[in-house]
């Protein structure tokens, strides 16, 4: 009985999955990423197609600039994009970022370093029929450093909006 009903979902699964149908994702993408509990605010992201089943590289940069911190994140990303219907994909993937960071407050020891953060990413996209995407994501990241407010796990949501050529 187990093996009838493995075979069973194993089979509804590869007919859903031979049946899906793709929709091509643009070779390139550029524009903003904005929101983010990240404390970034707007990133420049851009995406680029791997021409293998929808799959792209995202890239992020990220900083910011006020009366207590200084910082800058770069963020890489490998996803998958899947079509829903029509125009709208979503998307899953992970990715690891690098960055640095200067606290200029008073009170605190260590003043400036590096940084190193892992990522998740799952979102939702619609493409325009003009070359216009726009998107909304979460993207838990986990920050290791020497800092409090990095070393966190932060679920970042944001808005996308990207210019695909």
């Amino acid at each position: 009985m187990k093996k009838l009903f493995l075979f069973a979902a194993l089979s509804f699964g590869a007919a859903l999955f031979t049946g899906a149908k793709a929709q091509e994702i643009a070779d390139n993408a550029i524009g903003l990423r904005l929101g983010g509990g990240n404390a970034y605010g707007a990133e420049i992201s851009y995406q680029r197609a791997l021409g293998m089943d929808n799959n792209r590289l995202e890239l992020d940069l990220g900083w910011r600039n006020d009366s207590d911190y200084s910082a800058f994140k770069v963020m890489g990303l490998y996803q998958w994009v899947w079509n829903i219907d029509g125009n709208f994909n979503w998307y899953a993937g992970a990715g690891a970022g690098i960055g640095g960071v200067s606290d200029k407050r008073d009170n605190v020891e260590a003043d400036e370093g590096a940084f190193f953060s892992i990522a998740g990413d799952v979102g939702i996209e619609y493409s325009f029929d003009i070359p216009l995407m726009v998107s909304l994501d979460l993207r838990p990241e986990i920050g290791l450093s020497g800092y409090d407010y990095i070393d966190d796990f932060t679920p970042d949501i944001a808005v996308g909006v990207r210019y695909q050529f």
